[in-house]
């Protein structure tokens, strides 16, 4: 009798499950992969608490309750807490950005690329307010000690290391002024410059094809860039030299000090042979190359189609195979100090599906995947928007000798102990849960609290009794 009312209890619930919402799953760093597709909770490895609707919003706390983080449709708004260093900060994608630091009392507000400030609780010359393209006088912002203009690109005036560079109108017509500097610079007929400070000096005619820049004495410079192109160009430096000839057909690179390196490109960057020091370079692009650099070992076939790179850090060696860098994108990682330990590997199959195994007996995959393969260490998109597309989830973990399987963000759930020799199924989230094992079969329907119950017996629950009637199969 119980198999047939089990039987009619999945038909039910099958028909059912047509119209049902997904129900919240609560989350745990322990099951990473036991999510909702909307509501959440979970506690991190730190031990903060998040909370969380996806895609709409999530907020991170401390054990305190102090707010560390917030976010809403991340990325369009996203804030930050640091309380310890009494800043905070919040970003609608990026372009409108907000900072406080209660500790130096200074606030920086920017709305890009039009508007930007910076003030302080008390007068300082460094403050601004500034609105682009109309007019703005910015300190030690985008690369520069200090930054103009009025009606940009008619005026503007760069400060950097002493050199004053006054465009009217950027990028034409340039006059260089300031302690130890002059010059002057008609975009692109020709300019020259020089800095008596730095002893160096800039020339070009008829850009780009003329160009000179050299630093030391004007008759024996200690490094000198030029050429006339595309017939000949000529870098070279205290132990290095580079020729180029009838650019970008012939040419070499020779290189003695701070190590050694020597190569011969055609058609540079295409065709480039080069050994040296730690370095090496078989390029015959975009067909093949081969590249050593510092330890980093790179290869590519039919560029962009397949690449395949191993490095190592101070403790793993890193093996990583890319098809068009994200269709198929699969890293390895081997122990270095215990090299016959099993490795840890991550696969993405663009969008199908991703699969992680820590090489300690934890093992995961989850179908689809389209966001994990472009932010792989971004904890936040990983949380709010991987679990969205999680119609299979499978989750091993040998540790705790548990294995789980999900379908429709936990709508369906099938759990496996193998110690226990016990199967558990839930339906519906809480509406229906199944426990089978040697010598045992039971079943849940309508949660713990309020519904039926089997075990020895059937028995109905209510959130006043846990057994108010039994009857026999």
């Amino acid at each position: 009798m119980l198999q047939h009312l089990i039987r009619a209890l999945l038909v039910l619930t099958a028909l059912a499950s047509v119209g049902a919402a997904a129900a919240r799953a609560d989350e745990t760093t322990a099951e990473t992969f036991d999510r909702g597709p909307f509501w959440f909770r979970s506690v991190t490895a730190e031990g903060d608490h998040v909370t969380g609707l996806r895609p709409f919003w999530d907020a991170v706390r401390d054990d305190e309750g102090q707010l560390i983080s917030a976010s809403v449709l991340y990325p369009l708004w996203h804030r930050e807490v640091a309380p310890a260093a009494e800043v905070s900060r919040w970003s609608f994608f990026n372009l409108i950005n907000y900072e406080r630091n209660d500790a130096t009392g200074t606030t920086r507000f920017d709305a890009w690329p039009f508007y930007f400030s910076r003030q302080t609780d008390t007068d300082s010359s460094d403050d601004y307010r500034a609105v682009f393209p109309i007019y703005g006088d910015v300190p030690q912002r985008f690369g520069q000690d200090r930054l103009n203009w009025v009606f940009f690109p008619l005026y503007g005036r760069f400060e950097k290391n002493g050199a004053v560079t006054t465009t009217t109108p950027w990028p034409f017509i340039k006059t260089i002024t300031g302690e130890g500097h002059r010059g002057f610079e008609v975009w692109p007929l020709g300019g020259h410059r020089e800095s008596t400070m730095h002893e160096s000096a800039e020339s070009f005619a008829l850009w780009p094809l003329y160009y000179r820049k050299r630093t030391g004495p004007a008759d024996n410079p200690t490094s000198l860039q030029t050429g006339f192109l595309p017939l000949y160009a000529l870098d070279r430096s205290p132990g290095y030299r580079s020729e180029t000839y009838l650019w970008p057909f012939f040419g070499y690179v020779d290189r003695t000090e701070p190590y050694q390196y020597h190569a011969r490109h055609y058609f540079w960057p295409l065709w480039v042979q080069g050994r040296g020091d730690d370095r090496y370079v078989n390029r015959w692009a975009p067909f093949y190359s081969h590249s050593i650099r510092r330890g980093y070992d790179k290869t590519w076939v039919m560029w962009p189609l397949w690449r395949q790179a191993t490095w190592h850090d101070a403790n793993l060696q890193h093996e990583r195979r890319q098809f068009l860098y994200f269709l198929y994108h699969s890293t390895v990682q081997t122990s270095l100090h215990n090299p016959d330990a099993a490795p840890a590997r991550k696969t993405h199959l663009w969008p199908f599906f991703s699969s992680w195994d820590n090489g300690a007996g934890r093992k995961q995959v989850q179908a689809f995947s389209p966001v994990e393969v472009f932010f792989p260490h971004n904890e936040r998109v990983r949380r709010l928007w991987t679990p969205l597309f999680n119609v299979y989830r499978y989750n091993r973990d040998d540790s705790e000798d548990v294995v789980e399987h999900s379908v429709l963000w936990n709508l369906i759930k099938w759990s496996r102990r193998p110690g226990e020799r016990a199967h558990r199924v839930s339906l519906l989230g809480p509406l229906l849960r199944l426990r089978t094992a040697p010598g045992e079969k039971s079943f849940t329907l309508f949660g713990d609290q309020l519904g039926l119950e089997y075990d020895d017996g059937l028995r109905a629950r209510t959130p006043f009794t846990s057994s108010s009637s039994t009857a026999s199969p």
